[in-house]
């Protein structure tokens, strides 16, 4: 197991070496001056050419690459050119708002899921196998922005149950939770649907494994066949596809939290994209890749808990 950890983590390391290369490289040949944009177009050139020294934009690329580096490995992510305030102080204030709200989406997409998926594998051909993988087509086919402005529409609207857009803070918990209860839900339906067909798909094939013929020829019957032996071992592909969804869902949230005007990390970098605060946006990204990265690694460890056969092959 030390074996298998110590491959996965030195994949990780080289995984975040080579994404803070390209990140940084795209950020710095995307067109226009950030200086001469915070300006205006009647800027002087001496004007211009002090801020870009002040913005550290006149050095080298590689020693501006290394610099960034250096100061995030230190918890240093630079100074956000906009705000006049430190990324990492940034980052810190939104990050209560898309975290909570990614693991919210994440414990519904699950509390979903698991049961639609375990149903439709055991009444596999059924009506409410072809129900439930009805729902779930539909489910995938929808866009989640197009689901929120419907959740906005009927709950916020009409019914006025929730909110329809903002965040109030963690001062009072209830009031929180009960914003972010319409955005989880617009991400969480759609990443239930594919998590449970691949739920039910990852259990039909169990279910015609011979240790299921087995075990129910010493005298289980079909549901304790099923719940003993074939959903532990089912779910080794569905903890991949949770481990990606988690990440999505942190990190691909930027449409929804725009949709419900929420102060996360996707509406910071969607408002630092607007303004050309780009160091902003190369810190954050990098921040959700190591997010993506790390999850990925925590997911290979649980792989191989499951699976002790994964141990033995690294």
């Amino acid at each position: 197991m030390i074996r298998f950890a110590a491959g996965r983590l030195t994949s990780l390391v080289i995984s975040l070496i080579v994404a803070s290369i390209v990140i940084f490289a795209v950020i710095e040949v995307i067109p226009g001056d950030p200086a001469a944009f915070m300006l205006g177009v009647n800027a002087r050139p001496d004007t211009i050419a002090a801020l870009r020294a002040e913005m550290g934009l006149d050095q080298p690329v590689i020693q501006r690459y290394f610099a960034w580096v250096a100061g995030m490995l230190q918890g240093d992510f630079g100074t956000s050119w906009t705000y006049k305030t430190p990324v990492s102080d940034l980052i810190a204030d939104r990050i209560w708002v898309s975290l909570p709200l990614a693991i919210y989406a994440l414990a519904l997409s699950t509390l979903i899921a698991f049961p639609a998926g375990i149903y439709a594998a055991s009444r596999r051909g059924g009506a409410g196998d072809t129900a439930i993988m009805g729902a779930t087509q539909l489910g995938v086919a929808i866009p989640n922005f197009w689901f929120a402005m419907i959740l906005v529409l009927i709950f916020a609207i009409n019914l006025r149950w929730f909110s329809a857009g903002g965040f109030p803070g963690w001062d009072n918990p209830f009031q929180a939770i009960k914003s972010l209860t319409l955005p989880a839900i617009a991400l969480a339906l759609p990443q239930a649907a594919i998590l449970a067909r691949v739920m039910r798909s990852s259990l039909l094939d169990m279910l015609g494994e011979d240790f299921i013929r087995t075990a129910r020829a010493k005298g289980l019957t079909q549901r304790q066949a099923l719940w003993r032996h074939a959903v532990r071992n089912a779910l080794i592909p569905v903890l991949t596809i949770i481990g990606l969804q988690f990440s999505f869902l942190l990190a691909g949230g930027i449409i929804i939290e725009q949709v419900f005007f929420l102060p996360g990390l996707g509406r910071l970098i969607f408002q630092s994209i607007s303004a050309r605060d780009l160091i902003v946006v190369e810190s954050v990204v990098m921040l959700l890749v190591f997010v993506v990265i790390v999850v990925n690694f925590l997911v290979d460890l649980a792989y191989a808990a499951v699976d002790p056969r994964l141990r033995t092959k690294s």
